[in-house]
């Protein structure tokens, strides 16, 4: 009889060191839906990291593509709790739809440079460069934020191809396909070991403000929130000038 009263009470014991309310509950799990600009890639998936680890159970998931096409998913009624574009116009979009979750703000800047394969085989140096004879050029689709700051920047040159982001058109170069691109300075930065860099005078007429919002719908508002906060915050700020954006 002893010996049965002793196992009982080993087995209440078991039981009970796992239901101490001492010990805190696990957060449950909450994903947070980002659709960015594609030009925000490499950051944004460093800035994802850094929030998911100061954020105990947040899972950030995003969809990166060109700013006019996600602003259409938004207001298609895409579901996403964060929209960071890469220009006003395109956060107009999902503005006046009704969809954002308060005012965007804008957190960071950006400019074209025209990038060329390492080396720069072609010798370009200049914008106006870029329509001599036999000279193949990507630019972006004028929809598309880098394809609107091209045109602002005087950019009549005739492309071979229209792409519907900067890293598309960036691949065009690093491919060997077109001996020149219209991009941001952080997609060189970012592809620095494939390609180079040059500056034109003419791209300080189109800077790009990049603007982010919680949305409306968003499934996880206060994380979402959050998340925007932490973009503007000091440690997120460093990755992006590290990046190669400027201060807005």
């Amino acid at each position: 009889m002893k010996l049965r009263l002793v196992a009982v009470a080993a087995l209440v014991l078991i039981a009970g060191c796992g239901n101490d309310p001492a010990e805190p509950a696990a957060a449950a799990p909450q994903s947070l839906t980002v659709l960015a600009a594609a030009s925000l890639t490499e950051s944004f998936t460093r800035i994802g990291k850094d929030f998911e680890a100061a954020h105990q159970g947040a899972e950030v998931i995003f969809s990166f593509g060109g700013s006019s096409g996600l602003a259409q998913q938004v207001v298609s009624g895409a579901p996403a709790d964060v929209f960071a574009a890469a220009s006003p116009a395109t956060m107009r979009t999902v503005t006046d739809a009704g969809d954002a979750a308060g005012d965007p703000a804008t957190f960071v800047r950006n400019q074209l440079v025209i990038a060329v394969p390492k080396g720069n085989p072609k010798g370009i140096t200049s914008l106006a460069a870029l329509a001599k004879p036999g000279i193949k050029v990507a630019l972006c689709a004028e929809q598309v934020p880098c394809g609107a700051a091209a045109k602002k920047a005087g950019v009549t040159v005739e492309p071979v191809t229209l792409e519907q982001d900067v890293k598309a058109a960036l691949a065009k170069v690093k491919l060997g396909e077109v001996d020149a691109a219209l991009v941001y300075r952080t997609d060189v930065k970012a592809a620095a070991a494939d390609v180079d860099g040059v500056e034109f005078p003419e791209s300080a007429k189109a800077i790009n403000d990049y603007p982010i919002v919680a949305l409306k719908n968003a499934a996880n508002p206060s994380l979402a929130q959050e998340f925007v906060a932490y973009v503007r915050s000091e440690p997120a700020q460093k990755v992006l000038a590290d990046a190669g954006f400027q201060k807005p």
